[in-house]
């Protein structure tokens, strides 16, 4: 079966498609980096809208989503730009949990898998 990977880099690649799936790697707010978890979880829908329709698929077809969040007392914030984006009778199973993330103003990363 044949791999495709996007955003291929020395670390990690953005995402990597097979079987019919589309696997994101975590994704994270580089432009609203230190700004509220809701804006910063608007950047990331937007990125992930990007990436699975570079992928040739879009939110219509998740399937899971794993949250984490600095600060689980911003939950409601992260849900109020989740609720705006994600499509009714379209949700996919999902976590959220607290932890750190990679570096100081991230405070919300998102990892999704979609079909394709």
């Amino acid at each position: 079966m044949t791999i495709t990977r996007i955003g291929i880099g020395k670390r990690m690649s953005q995402a990597v498609v097979y079987n019919g799936t589309v696997h994101t790697a975590g994704v994270v707010a580089e432009n609203t980096k230190g700004q509220s978890v809701l804006e910063q979880t608007k950047e990331i829908l937007a990125e992930i809208d990007r990436i699975l329709a570079e992928a040739g698929t879009d939110k219509t077809k998740l399937l899971k989503a794993n949250i984490w969040l600095t600060d689980i007392s911003t939950f409601a914030q992260m849900n109020e730009a989740w609720d705006g984006w994600v499509v009714e009778g379209h949700t996919p199973a999902r976590a959220t949990v607290e932890s750190k993330l990679a570096a100081p103003g991230y405070d919300v990363e998102i990892m999704v898998d979609a079909a394709v």
